[in-house]
C-alpha cells in the first residue's frame, strides 16, 4: 500500500517543549485522565473558562520561546517532500503558537492544522480533515506522533501505519488495544522507517 500522506505531530515529536503541562493541569485543578488539556477546561464552570485559556495560551508562548527543532525534524520534512508525500502539521496546540514555532524554523509542510481549526486529537476527525481535503484514503496515511492521542486519533480514522517518537510510560495506559504502531528513539530512526515502508 502506498504512503502518500504523513500526518505530524508538533509538540514531543519534532518540537522538544520544555513545559510540563501536567503542571498546568494541576494548576487548573484537572485531572491526568488522559484527555486533552481543552476538554478538561471546557468542563470548567463557564466563568472560570477564560482564564484558563489565558494560562494555556501563556504556557504554550513559553513553549515556544523555550523549545526547540528536534534534530532531525527538517531532513525527515524534506525527505517526505523528496518523496512525493504530502505532509500536514496536526496539533492540539493553538495556531498562533504553531505559526509561531514556523516562523522560527520555516518547515516544508503542505497544510498546518491546530484546535483553532477544527476537531483536536484524538477525535479521529483530526486526521480525516487533511486526508480529505487531498482526496487520499486513511489506508495510505502514514501519522508521525509522539503519544497516546495520536495512537487513538490514526487508529479512530483507520490509519494502519504510526510512527511514535519515545512516547512517555504514563501515556502507554491509555493505548487502544490492539493498534499497531512502531516506536522509534528519535526521528533519524524514524525517518530511516519511513524509508523502508516507502519501498
Amino acid at each position: 500500500m502506498p504512503i502518500r500522506a504523513a500526518l505530524v505531530d508538533l509538540d514531543g515529536t519534532i518540537w522538544d517543549n520544555p513545559v510540563r503541562f501536567a503542571a498546568v493541569r494541576e494548576a487548573l485543578g484537572l485531572p491526568l485522565d488522559g484527555r486533552p488539556i481543552l476538554h478538561g477546561i471546557r468542563e470548567l464552570p463557564q466563568e472560570d473558562q477564560p482564564r484558563a485559556l489565558a494560562l494555556l495560551a501563556a504556557h504554550e508562548q513559553e513553549g515556544v520561546t523555550r523549545g526547540t527543532l528536534r534534530p532531525g525534524a527538517e531532513d525527515l520534512l524534506r525527505f517526505l517532500r523528496a518523496k512525493g508525500v504530502k505532509t500536514a502539521l496536526v496539533t492540539n496546540n493553538s495556531r498562533a503558537s504553531a505559526e509561531a514555532v514556523l516562523a522560527r524554523h520555516p518547515l516544508p509542510f503542505d497544510l498546518v492544522l491546530t484546535r483553532d481549526d477544527g476537531p483536536v486529537k484524538p477525535d479521529p476527525e483530526a486526521f480525516l480533515l487533511p486526508l480529505r481535503r487531498w482526496c487520499i484514503p486513511p489506508r495510505e496515511a502514514l501519522v508521525l506522533g509522539d503519544s497516546h492521542l495520536d495512537l487513538q486519533a490514526a487508529h479512530g480514522a483507520g490509519i494502519p501505519r504510526v510512527v511514535l517518537v519515545r512516547p512517555p510510560a504514563w501515556s502507554r495506559a491509555y493505548f487502544p488495544p490492539g493498534a499497531p504502531f512502531v516506536e522509534v528513539p528519535d526521528l533519524p530512526a524514524g525517518q530511516a522507517l519511513i524509508a523502508r515502508l516507502l519501498k
